[in-house]
């Protein structure tokens, strides 16, 4: 089999895609509808490139900019059920530490409703009844558990709403906005399920869930009888179920014999559950309520790809779809409920509607030891998939899963020439506890043997060269970067390690204090601190550093609460001393992950000549990149 040279392949291509188009900022994106269905949110650059909140009237073209963010950039926003105020979350530097503010559009005066340090808020529930207030979970009184405060959004006083004994996880707020529901994460890596009559009597428990399975609260019905649920008890996967809090009797509302329960939609007012999806391949929807159907089927005629409800009024008149798809942006639809019609509002990065962008392919193959393992495929646009250098792209998590639609790391990596493979390796969530279970206890283990099992089908496929095959990911994909180098050396040319932790003692010791009820669930699934030190070293790339045959690229966030710093620099350390070839890049005001564009930008340009260099495909000039706080060493 020949090689097509860098030059052959360089003509094939499409022209190079400025880093810019990628990894910059969008041009607009995330729109919410006001309750009273009069005003569009949506974030977007400002002048300086800062991500923020805009608002226009529906209808007209009255842009203005509602806050004034100055350096990070917000992502997180929602409307209040008052139609004059919003709420977005902003963290310092990446630390997760989320404060709340509160933003009049009238007034476009901007209020920190949780300003308290290192403290983090997560918002629990707002409701049109009563639409001054908020539920608000912090970490006020012991940065290790989420106690309940609502906050008023007229004042700003924060009253104290409901203790958190200490290991509850998530709260559920009823019809009358009183928490009646709560998960909790028990000893034994279980769940249960929590639930109290009145306010006033102590929390009782509903359903234990054990370390293998997985479940929680939803919500409750208007009239308070029923709590939905999701868990995978008597079930391979998650399924929606109705409980009835007077006869403590579950009844199956949506189920899949494969995939667990993906997105629920709920009806704004009723609270009536209209439609599940099911993270398959691709999206499946199942709709429960016979009165969107029709709205349904208008919807999935307006253009390809997935869509999803993202936004609606309060009177259920007009919502917001959004349509991904793998070659292009996110596409942003206003439709109308009574003339079943739909409006372009805009798509999210329009620079990418005329470029020759990948697509990506579900495929499917068979573990060494018969397991079916999923995934993703991206062929470079203009090559045939013969002999390509390739990426293996590992999602982080590693509970969470891939999905279908478009990335920009996958394109950028296409449009350089590569084939791209992404693997929803065991562990994997989404696809039924049998399978998420065959990761337990497996990091460095099974979970890799599914990676390499991948490596190995693309090179019988003959797609990948398998000379020029590099390893890559961020967190988890990270780890699993280093465990590539170290345990499996000869497999891979070179090695992408974003946020990736090299030692599972030293990260389970240095976790946020939040996450301490949930330890007992990373023992089940990762190993034991406490007891299993040496079993958690055998699986942490730092202890085998002197295997590792083939250079190695770091990016870290300083301010990084889940993977810290350490992590990423004793790696370095200790492949410096050994004389490996190490390059390391750490971002002084980032976390788990680069959120400023200047740090992304910075960063894949670094990668990108490092992948060039040893896989051979094509690279636009690193440049000068203004306003990066990287650190290259």
């Amino acid at each position: 089999m020949t090689t097509a040279t860098a030059s052959q392949s360089a003509t094939q291509l499409p022209p190079l895609i400025p880093r810019e188009t990628l990894f910059g900022n969008p041009e607009r994106t995330r729109p919410q509808l006001s309750p009273d269905g009069k005003y569009l949110a949506y974030i977007a650059p400002d002048e300086k490139n800062v991500l923020q909140v805009w608002l226009r009237s529906v209808g007209q073209e009255d842009d203005r900019k509602l806050t004034d963010d100055q350096k990070r950039g917000i992502r997180m926003y929602f409307w209040t059920y008052n139609a004059d105020q919003l709420i977005y979350l902003q963290d310092s530097d990446g630390d997760e530490n989320f404060h709340l503010y509160l933003v009049n559009i009238q007034s476009n005066i901007v209020r920190d409703l949780t300003p308290f340090q290192g403290v983090k808020a997560q918002v629990v529930e707002i409701d049109p009844e009563l639409p001054d207030k908020v539920l608000v979970g912090l970490n006020l009184n012991n940065q290790q558990k989420f106690d309940v405060y609502c906050i008023d959004l007229n004042n700003g006083v924060v009253e104290f709403d409901t203790d958190n004994p200490g290991n509850i996880i998530s709260w559920t707020a009823d019809a009358k906005f009183q928490i009646r529901a709560a998960t909790a994460a028990t000893p034994d890596g279980g769940y249960e399920l929590l639930f109290r009559e009145t306010l006033d009597v102590p929390w009782e428990t509903l359903r234990h869930w054990g370390p293998d399975e997985q479940g929680g609260a939803v919500g409750f019905s208007a009239d308070n009888q029923t709590l939905y649920v999701i868990g995978s008890h008597d079930a391979n996967a998650q399924r929606l179920l109705a409980l009835d809090l007077a006869s403590r009797e579950e009844t199956v509302i949506a189920e899949d014999e494969q995939y667990d329960v993906g997105g629920i939609l709920t009806h704004p007012t009723t609270r009536v559950i209209q439609a599940v999806s099911f993270d398959k391949d691709k999206v499946e929807w199942q709709i429960l309520d016979e009165s969107i159907a029709a709205d349904f089927e208008a919807i999935a005629q307006v253009r390809d790809g997935e869509f999803g409800v993202t936004s609606r009024d309060l009177a259920d008149k007009n919502w917001l779809v959004a349509y991904t798809t793998d070659d292009g942006p996110v596409y942003y639809y206003a439709y109308n409920r009574e003339s079943k019609s739909s409006t372009l509002l805009f798509s999210n990065q329009p620079k990418l509607e005329e470029l020759s962008l990948a697509s990506m392919e579900p495929v499917s193959y068979e573990a060494r030891d018969g397991l079916t393992i999923h995934g993703y495929l991206t062929i470079p646009v203009g090559l045939e998939p013969r002999n390509l250098p390739t990426v293996l792209l590992v999602h982080g998590g590693p509970w969470a899963r891939d999905t279908w639609g478009y990335s920009p790391i996958v394109q950028w990596l296409a449009n350089r020439g590569y084939a791209v493979l992404q693997v929803n390796f065991r562990g994997s969530t989404g696809y039924g506890k049998a399978f998420l279970n065959a990761g337990n206890r497996q990091w460095a283990a099974t979970m890799h043997d599914d990676l390499i099992d991948g490596v190995n089908w693309l090179v019988k496929q003959g797609i990948a060269d398998p000379e020029k095959i590099a390893i890559m990911g961020g967190s988890y994909g990270g780890y699993a970067t280093l465990v590539g180098l170290t345990y499996t050396p000869d497999v891979f040319a070179a090695g992408v390690d974003i946020v990736g932790p090299s030692n599972l003692v030293t990260l389970m010791k240095s976790i946020p204090p939040y996450w301490a009820p949930l330890l007992a669930n990373m023992y089940h699934r990762v190993g034991n601190m406490e007891t299993e030190e040496e079993f958690l070293k055998s699986r942490s790339p730092l202890f085998f550093v002197d295997r590792i045959q083939k250079p190695l690229l770091i990016g870290q966030g300083a301010n990084d609460p889940r993977v810290k710093q350490a992590e990423s620099e004793q790696i370095v350390e200790a492949m410096k001393k050994a004389g490996k070839p190490v390059e390391y890049a750490l971002y002084t005001d980032e976390g788990h992950g680069f959120a400023r564009p200047e740090n992304r930008l910075h960063f894949f340009a670094i990668a990108e000549e490092f992948l060039a260099k040893y896989l051979g495909g094509r690279f636009e000039p690193v440049g000068d990149i203004q306003g990066h706080s990287g650190i290259v060493s």
